[in-house]
């Protein structure tokens, strides 16, 4: 594992490898908040954690660079917790295990964390080498990026000086993003009275998994399965002709990662188990035979389990099943002048039944705010028809792309110098902390980059570790070059 220390750049897979070690998982970041001040103190830098629990560094200019203008480095320290069936993992207090596999960095049985965590390594890097030229570096490490960017949401205003902000949130080397969606968190809930189950039924505890999940923003266009939605095709039909009930229902865990398990227990006459059995089958063939070419591994398991004492109670039941079946996931529509970047969409993240308790949570995302507010109310009428409350939270607009920016366009002169090949102006569809940081500080000029990464939000997270030492070039003598004010 510590092989990666001794990778190209050492001075950031030394620093990342150090991030691995101390547990980070979104909402609960005591560990990274600590370790990232003693981090800033023994660097020589100022450091301190602000009242939103963000970390912020500064590095005084290099001697004859105090007239440049000053940047801002940007990364968010949290990672999203996610491991395989078979792992034990404690996010909240065991170490990740990263490994070399050929040409990635991969980390064994969960997500890597280098979503961030490589943005972070590199600003570390840039804060503890006493021989990079470049004017005056502020760091910003966000907290809880992952769970509803809440350090950039309540960023203080005036707490940053910088005049460029360069975020290092992005996961393809050699694209430069300039602009990204907004998104909004919605949530349904329903209180309801639970009904004893029959006692002559029998349970069964019906589970979709193997799917390959992934980010809801980056890789929502793929089509990949939902775990969640479906389940629902499944129960669903043995709602109708097998006589079964809902018990309970948990899928998903993330709400910015496209769910990869979900399970349900029914309860049902014990003459119906075998055709229940028969029924999951004859839906893992159709659901390998829909998404041939898109995932490899789906799995439909049907466990005999304890019959629980209590059920949703059947009107309840049935109006769940709708919800879930008829909320909308996935690519709404494109952007008209980018036909390549997904413009609007929603996630059905995360569903927990039972207990007298219903939750569904959606992130839609969209870079206009008239579609995000339709999608919105496309979800709230879903779920209105259900009989569930609905809210809004964590609501944060788009960043608009600004293809005049001057850090755009050195960097895009730095890539072409140094590396013969233009690079590539992008939009993005996963949010970016820049448009609420921009909300704050509407002065900066806003650029984000990052080496390439793939699958984050899911345990094949892997980070290419050839991008990582140009990018590193690029990023240090894009800093020397910033121009005076």
């Amino acid at each position: 594992m510590s092989e990666i220390k001794n990778l190209k750049p050492e001075c950031i897979w030394r620093n990342f490898y150090k991030l691995t070690q101390v547990p980070r998982p979104s909402g609960h970041l005591e560990k990274i908040q600590q370790f990232l001040l003693d981090f800033g103190k023994e660097a020589g830098v100022e450091v301190f954690k602000d009242p939103a629990d963000n970390i912020v560094m500064r590095k005084p200019a290099s001697p004859g660079m105090e007239n440049k203008k000053g940047v801002i480095l940007q990364a968010h320290m949290d990672m999203v917790p996610q491991k395989t069936p078979e792992s034990t993992h404690n996010f909240e207090t065991d170490p990740i295990q990263p490994w070399i596999d050929g040409e990635w960095v991969k980390a064994k049985g969960t997500t890597l964390g280098a979503d961030n965590g490589l943005g972070v390594a590199s600003i570390m890097a840039i804060m503890e080498d006493k021989t990079l030229k470049h004017g005056p570096i502020e760091a910003l490490i966000t907290a809880d990026e992952e769970t509803g960017m809440f350090g950039a949401n309540a960023l203080p205003a005036g707490e940053l000086r910088g005049d460029i902000l360069m975020n290092l949130d992005s996961e393809t080397w050699g694209k430069f993003v300039i602009g990204s969606a907004g998104g909004i968190d919605v949530t349904a809930t329903l209180d309801y009275k639970e009904v004893e189950t029959d006692a002559d039924d029998a349970a069964v505890k019906v589970t979709v998994k193997g799917l390959r999940g992934g980010h809801s923003g980056l890789e929502i266009h793929e089509g990949r399965g939902n775990a969640n939605k479906l389940l629902v095709r499944l129960v669903r039909e043995a709602i109708e002709e097998l006589d079964a009930r809902l018990a309970s229902w948990q899928g998903g865990n993330m709400r910015n990662a496209i769910p990869f398990k979900a399970e349900a227990v029914l309860t049902l006459p014990k003459e119906n188990i075998d055709a229940l059995k028969e029924l999951a089958q004859d839906w893992l063939e159709d659901f390998t035979d829909e998404y041939k070419g898109i995932e490899s591994g789906i799995e439909v398991i049907c466990e005999d389990v304890e019959t629980p004492k209590m059920e949703v109670p059947v009107e309840i039941q049935d109006n769940l099943i709708d919800a879930i079946y008829a909320c909308h996931d996935g690519v709404i529509r494109m952007i008209p002048s980018y036909p390549s970047v997904v413009e609007t969409s929603s996630n059905l993240a995360i569903i927990n039944i039972g207990g007298g308790k219903a939750s569904l949570q959606i992130l839609a995302r969209s870079s206009r705010e008239d579609m995000k507010d339709y999608i919105v109310k496309t979800l709230e009428s879903c779920f209105n028809m259900a009989g569930m409350k609905v809210e809004t939270a964590g609501s944060y607009g788009g960043w608009d792309p600004n293809p005049e920016s001057p850090i755009l366009h050195l960097l895009l002169k730095e890539y072409q110098d140094l590396f013969g090949a233009e690079g590539i102006i992008q939009v993005d569809h996963a949010g970016l902390e820049c448009s609420i940081i921009l909300g704050k500080y509407p002065h900066l000029d806003v650029v984000s980059m990052g080496p390439t990464m793939k699958s984050p939000h899911t345990t094949t997270e892997r980070a290419l570790i050839e991008t990582v030492e140009p990018f590193w070039t690029l990023l240090k003598k894009t800093l020397e070059d910033i121009p005076e004010k």
